[in-house]
C-alpha cells in the first residue's frame, strides 16, 4: 500500500520522516513508503542509505537574494507536479506525510488538490513557511514544540497536535554513566560536557571550545567534543586526559550515555534528544537559521526551564566559563534542568504519531 513521505533539504526535515515511515512499517508492514525529496538536499546522499524507494526531483528554494534565480524554481515546480502525477499514476498514494522544508512543497500541494489525506510534523517552535502553507489542508500536525501550534494559521490550530520530535529513544531506564565513560577513559567522577555545533561542526563554537582548553577547564569538569570533519585536523592536537577530540560522533548515543551537560546549537532534534536522555543543555543557536528559528527554540525551552542559552556574537571564554561554573557548582542546578526537559520530552514520539496517522486514515 503506497504512500508517499515528503521532506527534505536539511537533516532536521528528513531524519523525522525516515523515522515516521520506519515506525509506519513496524506498525503496517503492508505500506510501502516511497520519498520524494530533491535532488540538491541531503536526501540525495542519505536515502541510496536506506531501505526505502525514493524519488528526487529539480527543486528549488525560492530565491530571495537572488530573484533573478526563481525562473529555476518555477520550472522546477512545474516538472516535479508532472513527476509526482506519474508517480501517483503508477500506485495511488493513500496518504502523504510532510516534514517540511522546500522539498516537500510540490507533494503537500498535490496532496492538497487532489484532497489525498496529509499529515504534517514540524519540528521547531517556529513553523516553517511550507508547513504553515499547507497546515490548513493537513488531517492533523504533529509538533515537536507545543509553542509552534500557536503560530500556525488559526484554521489549522485546532488540529495540531504535541506529540514531540520523532528521534531514535534511549534505553528505558537510561544506562549508567560509569561504563560509558569508561569506554571513552574519562574519569568516573567530575562532569562529563558535551560539545558538537551540528554534523558539519561550527568553527565560532569550536574557536571559544579552543580557548576554553588553553585557557584551562574548570577543575573535575572533561570533555567530549565533536568539532566536524572540516574542523578537526585545526583542534585534533586538544585531545588530552580530559578532553576527547573527534571530527564527529557516530553513534552519537555513546557520548550522550557518557555526558552531564551539552553545550550545542538549537537544532530541533538536537534538542529532542537531549531531552530524552536527560542532558542539560547550553544552547548557541545558528544565527543564519531560517527565519532565525534555532533562537526561537532556545528561548521556548529556557522559558520552560529547560535550557540554558546565549548568542553566539555574545559567546566568548568567559562567558562560557562562567555557565559552565554555575551550572556545575550550584547544587541541583542540572537536576532542574533536566527535570524541565523530562516534562516535555516525547522519545516515543514516532510510534505516537504513526498511531495517529493510522487512526485517522483507518487503512483496512
Amino acid at each position: 500500500m503506497r504512500i508517499f513521505v515528503t521532506g527534505g533539504g536539511t537533516g532536521g526535515h528528513l531524519y523525522p520522516a525516515l523515522a515516521i515511515a520506519r515506525a509506519l512499517v513496524r506498525l503496517d508492514p503492508r505500506l510501502d513508503p516511497l520519498f520524494i525529496g530533491a535532488r540538491r538536499g541531503i536526501e540525495r546522499d542519505v536515502l541510496p542509505t536506506t531501505e526505502f524507494r525514493h524519488e528526487l526531483l529539480d527543486l528549488h528554494p525560492i530565491y530571495r537574494s537572488a530573484p533573478w534565480q526563481n525562473w529555476k524554481t518555477a520550472r522546477g515546480l512545474v516538472t516535479a507536479w508532472q513527476r509526482i502525477g506519474a508517480l501517483a499514476r503508477e500506485a495511488p498514494p493513500r496518504l502523504v506525510i510532510g516534514t517540511g522544508g522546500y522539498a516537500a512543497g510540490a507533494t503537500m500541494m498535490f496532496a492538497a488538490r487532489r484532497k489525498i489525506p496529509l499529515f504534517i510534523q514540524e519540528q521547531n517552535s517556529f513553523p516553517g513557511r511550507t508547513v504553515r502553507a499547507f497546515s490548513r489542508y493537513a488531517r492533523e500536525i504533529y509538533l515537536g514544540f507545543p509553542e509552534g501550534g500557536e503560530l500556525l494559521p488559526p484554521d489549522a490550530r485546532a488540529r495540531a497536535v504535541f506529540t514531540g520530535n520523532p528521534i531514535a529513544p534511549p534505553p528505558t531506564p537510561l544506562p549508567p554513566k560509569e561504563p560509558a565513560r569508561a569506554a571513552w577513559k574519562l574519569r568516573g567522577e567530575g562532569t562529563v560536557v558535551l560539545v558538537f555545533g551540528g554534523s558539519q561542526g561550527s568553527a565560532a563554537l569550536n574557536a571559544v571550545i579552543d580557548a576554553w582548553i588553553a585557557r584551562g577547564l574548570p577543575d573535575r569538569v572533561q570533555l567530549i567534543w565533536a568539532t566536524g570533519k572540516g574542523h578537526f585536523d585545526k583542534h585534533a592536537a586538544r585531545e588530552s586526559e580530559r578532553v576527547r577530540v573527534r571530527p564527529y560522533l557516530a553513534p552519537i548515543a555513546d557520548a550522550y550515555a557518557a555526558s552531564d551537560l551539552a553545550i550545542t546549537r538549537a537544532g530541533a532534534m538536537t534538542t529532542a534528544e537531549l531531552a530524552a536522555w536527560q542532558i542539560p543543555p547550553i544552547l548557541v543557536p545558528l544565527p543564519t537559521a531560517a527565519a532565525d528559528h534555532q533562537t526561537v527554540n532556545a528561548k521556548a525551552l529556557a522559558a520552560a526551564g529547560a535550557a540554558r542559552w546565549v548568542r553566539q556574537s555574545e559567546l566568548d571564554v568567559d562567558r562560557l566559563d562562567a555557565l559552565v561554573r554555575d551550572l556545575v557548582g550550584a547544587p541541583g542546578a542540572l537536576a532542574s534542568i533536566a527535570a524541565a526537559e523530562l516534562e516535555r520530552a516525547r522519545p516515543l514520539a514516532a510510534e505516537d504519531i504513526a498511531r495517529r496517522i493510522l487512526t485517522a486514515v483507518d487503512i483496512k
